[in-house]
């Protein structure tokens, strides 16, 4: 689907505009960026060189977190970005690795109940940013203007100027601040001359989607019930590893580790991809190709975040394996903790210096997310004997011993970042039994009052002051919701009466308190909570 152009008035009639926001590129990132930005009242205008979507599957793998942040936004028909992900993509929370044909384990994402979101959500990148550019035409603060390049950009003191080239010609832009949401080859970072460094891994994979008839069964895996499946060392595909995900419309999703010396050209003709596929589907399944392509990956992060008013997000700012959907989602968690900070910032409520912790805090994350996709590469991808006879030692112990299954590494799943040590949190001041701490995001968990039918992640989105019992009194610009010390909501945050939890706009905790915080106490911690700039 093509987006229509249409020349901006600022570049019709030569005389550049002032804009709070640009963003740089219309993919998830850039797109959930706009819509959260939106939704925090300030407006955003955002560019794409392109004026198509993504193709093929790419990201096909969204976290409860992301899910979480999509229910916010709406789209014409009333629903949610999320509801309409859901009601076309395939849920899963149960995952199936095996070594050769034997099951070394399987685990559940949620094994508890309670639960407003699935663990993950298969469905296309494509279909995703459809949504979200459905919800942003939603939203009179975003303008979205496709085939819009940026080639060039200087700062001053007071903004940013942007050289941009239309079907037009070129033209200026001026902004306040601008977000650079334009890929792993982010040409912003390039122009910035911000170094992106890390380890690139030398191992090429195939990506096979795969449409298969009503009611197939590849290798077994019932559609009725899907889940994520992992190979080590198949009969089918001997001495490498394949990965299995349902998608929507009965495609499938598959993944082979091809080594190091792969012929990428050679990997991607029909009749070899044909073949590999064939081997491992089985006997008389057929199939037809939808889209393949030959890819390898890097595990890296941008040395800068921040460079003066322009700041990066995103694949722009990191780049990990797909090995445990920590791509898309990981940016997904940049938009929402970027946003709300950012448009404090634009509206005079904090300071720029607040924008230092976001570089801060998604660094950590990142740091965490790249360390994660290097041990399950080195896993995945042993590449000298040593490491290989560990790899076969820890599989063939995984299948009878418990203790050994966490060390098998097919990739950890996405989860939202711990960012302890974040100078926006509030330590506790006495030891906690449980529950989320300072710099962990708030659980999942239904209401059963004083909003029943009602969910803590569908409160998310907005300062909000949690009393469990008698509360303390909120601060101005706080929403303050009392709730019963009983129930599921209670127990995930291990609150007894008179406990309190302060959370972000993000939903992560800013400060706990396990009996009603004094005045002083609650003011100094949300004051923290905005870089002690909040007016």
């Amino acid at each position: 689907m093509a987006f229509a152009y249409r020349q901006s008035e600022e570049q019709r009639l030569g005389r550049p505009q002032r804009h709070a926001v640009v963003v740089i590129g219309a993919g998830p990132v850039g797109l959930t960026l706009a819509l959260e930005l939106a939704r925090h009242g300030q407006a955003v205008v955002v560019l794409d060189d392109n004026d198509e979507l993504s193709s093929g599957s790419r990201a096909v793998c969204w976290a409860q977190k992301s899910l979480e942040v999509f229910a916010r936004h709406p789209l014409p028909d009333g629903a949610s970005v999320a509801d309409a992900l859901l009601a076309r993509g395939v849920r899963w929370q149960r995952g199936r690795v095996f070594h050769g044909e034997r099951e070394a384990y399987a685990f559940d994402l949620q094994p508890q109940p309670g639960h407003r979101l699935p663990a993950m959500l298969n469905l296309q990148q494509c279909e995703v940013e459809q949504r979200l550019v459905e919800a942003c035409a939603q939203r009179p603060e975003v303008e979205l203007r496709w085939r819009h390049e940026v080639i060039g950009l200087t700062q001053t003191a007071e903004g940013v100027c942007l050289d941009v080239r239309t079907p037009d010609g070129l033209f200026e832009m001026r902004a306040d601040w601008v977000v650079a949401c334009d890929g792993a080859r982010s040409p912003t970072r390039t122009l910035l001359g911000i170094p992106f460094v890390g380890q690139a891994f030398e191992d090429r994979f195939l990506i096979a989607d795969v449409k298969l008839a009503p009611g197939a069964r590849p290798r077994g895996l019932d559609p009725a019930r899907p889940e994520r499946w992992f190979w080590f060392d198949p009969p089918f595909h001997r001495g490498q590893s394949v990965l299995l995900h349902a998608q929507a419309d009965g495609v499938w999703r598959i993944d082979f580790q091809l080594g190091r010396q792969a012929d990428a050209q050679a990997e991607r003709e029909p009749e070899r991809v044909r073949s590999r596929v064939a081997a491992m589907l089985g006997e008389g399944v057929e199939f037809e190709l939808a889209w393949v392509s030959v890819y390898q990956f890097a595990c890296r992060r941008a040395q800068r975040w921040r460079e003066g008013r322009v700041l990066l997000a995103g694949d722009a700012a990191h780049q990990v394996s797909p090995f445990g959907a920590r791509g898309a989602n990981s940016g997904v968690q940049d938009a929402e903790n970027l946003a709300w900070k950012l448009a404090a910032v634009c509206r005079g409520a904090a300071g720029a210096a607040l924008l230092d912790s976001y570089e801060s805090e998604r660094q950590q994350a990142a740091d965490d997310n790249i360390a994660h996709s290097t041990r399950a590469t080195d896993f995945i991808s042993p590449h000298s004997a040593l490491s290989r006879r560990l790899q076969r030692a820890v599989l063939d112990l995984a299948e009878h011993q418990p203790w050994a299954r966490p060390l098998v590494n097919s990739g950890r799943l996405s989860t939202p970042s711990d960012l302890a040590g974040s100078p926006l949190l509030t330590p506790d001041d006495e030891p906690w039994p449980g529950g989320p701490a300072p710099g962990q995001t708030l659980p999942d968990a239904p209401l059963s009052a004083p909003l029943p039918g009602a969910w803590l992640s569908a409160l998310q989105g907005q300062p909000l002051l949690l009393a469990f019992g008698e509360p303390a009194l909120a601060p101005r610009g706080c929403t303050m919701l009392s709730l019963p010390a009983q129930g599921l909501a209670a127990e995930r945050l291990a609150a007894g009466e008179g406990a309190h939890y302060l959370l972000r706009p993000d939903a992560v905790v800013a400060a706990r308190w396990r009996r009603p915080p004094t005045p002083a106490a609650l003011d100094a911690a949300w004051q923290r909570l905005w870089g002690a700039a909040h007016g």
